[in-house]
């Protein structure tokens, strides 16, 4: 996937470099906001403090009142029932998903509805040891700010606030524009209210285009829009042996322990070269840029020695090919290992699932390859599953064309098309919801950005870069005839 080089007329030069001012005056301001929201432990996960998450939201909600564009009333925070649960879970003592920042501008005069989307929810922290600096304490090294969610997706928010800013400034109460702000707040624990959300909210969401900035970018210098996603499929794996625990010395190597099962299983999903070996998960097939497996080994940080898994072109194994990791164990620590025979063990394992597969065919795939090679008659179980579709844009629409160009003039380069990897199940939601909106899918990240992982961190020139862009976008759909 490449650049077309389809673009609308350029932007007129005087509206241009008042935009590019303004967002360079602000972006002192825009970094300090972006590091106030790091500072915040939002993390969505239910074994977290929801208070963190509460108080991001409202942090949120603030900067949406910041920029000038919506009335009073017109931001608010809302919750929605978690899937499966009633609509008036809150009043019926039912689960509710966490807080979200809605905030709505109606469009005038005929003007387009944009809904800007990010996530204000960040991932666990891990490991503090494997952090140079305190997670949860942003920090300034070189061109980048360090800190989770610095990047993933807190400079996504800040991206829109810091656009809407600018945007108001040069309009004022002008602005035809319909704007629909939606920062969500559980993107990270798998967005389990958001259908529910768009069913209860959908007249306030309706927009002509949606711009999610939740994505990467080809490079530091290189911008991108996301074309493809991968889905995914989660599931917690346990396989039990015995009815309790014994000493290994007595039994072992007669009686299975769980480990033993666990093992086998797990490395039955995937062949010798390091490909999936599930029969039933798909690929889609489409051309890529050439990256040799050197530029993986540098950008995937392999060790001396650690070859590639996979086979075909390096980007098809990331962006098309499906691909199973295991994420987590439960089993003693080696700190507390006994000599002992281990009655059960669980894994939680992640799927990705190529782009136009479905993902509960992908789902059913797994578990009956899971189910047919289980070994020595280990007792099985999936538990606590979540789903998400993957999702191929169509580049086709007229806001493409716009975003090109915005993206030229406010990074100085072409944007690249290309897949992600990665997930985010709820543009497939989106797309479902609102079948005529064109979606754009953006973002604030590099290759060097690290979401998820310790050192997370955000480059400036990126964050600068990405805020022009869409500044510029804005404008050009506020003064689209």
């Amino acid at each position: 996937m490449t650049d077309t080089a389809q673009h609308s007329p350029a932007t007129d030069p005087a509206l241009l470099d008042a935009l590019r001012e303004h967002v360079q005056g602000a972006l002192p301001t825009t970094i300090a906001d972006l590091s106030a929201l790091v500072r915040l432990p939002s993390v969505s996960w239910s074994a977290f403090d929801p208070a963190d998450v509460r108080a991001s939201a409202e942090a949120v909600a603030d900067l949406a009142r910041s920029t000038g564009v919506f009335a009073g009333d017109a931001v608010r925070i809302v919750r929605s029932a978690v899937s499966g649960d009633t609509a008036d879970a809150e009043s019926t003592g039912g689960e509710l998903g966490q807080p979200a920042v809605l905030a709505v501008r109606p469009a005038r005069n005929g003007k387009p509805t944009v809904m800007l989307y990010a996530h204000h929810d960040v991932q666990p922290q891990g490991d503090d040891a494997l952090w140079e600096t305190p997670p949860f304490e942003p920090t300034l090294r070189g061109d980048r700010l360090y800190g989770r969610g610095a990047s993933d997706d807190k400079a996504g928010v800040m991206t829109h606030i810091a656009s809407l800013r600018a945007v108001h400034a040069q309009f004022g109460d002008d602005l035809d524009l319909g704007v629909v702000l939606f920062v969500e707040g559980e993107e990270e624990f798998g967005s389990r209210s958001f259908r529910t959300f768009l069913r209860e909210r959908k007249e306030h969401l309706a927009a002509d285009v949606i711009v999610v900035a939740d994505s990467d970018n080809w490079s530091t210098e290189v911008p991108s829009i996301t074309v493809s996603l991968r889905g995914n499929v989660t599931f917690k794996l346990t396989l039990t042996t015995l009815e309790h625990a014994s000493h290994s010395g007595m039994f072992g190597g007669a009686a299975p322990d769980a480990m033993i099962p666990m093992v086998r299983l797990l490395a039955s999903l995937h062949d010798d070269d390091g490909s999936v070996a599930v029969e039933g998960l798909t690929s889609y097939d489409a051309p890529v840029p050439a990256r040799t497996e050197d530029e993986l080994a540098t950008d995937a940080a392999l060790l001396p020695g650690v070859r590639p898994v996979g086979r075909g072109d390096v980007l098809s194994r990331m962006w098309f090919q499906p691909s199973i990791t295991v994420t987590g164990m439960d089993v003693p620590s080696v700190a507390n290992a006994s000599n002992t025979l281990l009655p059960t063990v669980s894994a939680r394992v992640s799927v990705r699932v190529a782009p136009g597969q479905d993902a509960s065919e992908a789902a059913a795939a797994v578990e009956r390859h899971l189910r047919e090679h289980v070994p020595f008659g280990a007792q099985i179980e999936l538990t606590e599953p979540d789903a998400g579709d993957g999702f191929l844009v169509d580049t086709a629409g007229w806001a493409v064309q716009e975003a090109r160009t915005a993206m030229r003039e406010g990074w100085g380069n072409d944007a690249v098309e290309q897949g992600i990897g990665g997930s985010i199940p709820f543009v497939s939601d989106l797309a479902a919801e609102f079948p005529e909106a064109q979606i754009l899918v953006t973002g604030v990240e590099d290759p060097d950005t690290r979401a998820h992982s310790p050192n997370e961190s955000q480059h400036l020139g990126v964050l600068h870069r990405a805020i022009a862009s869409e500044t510029i976008l804005l404008a050009r759909l506020a003064t689209r005839g």
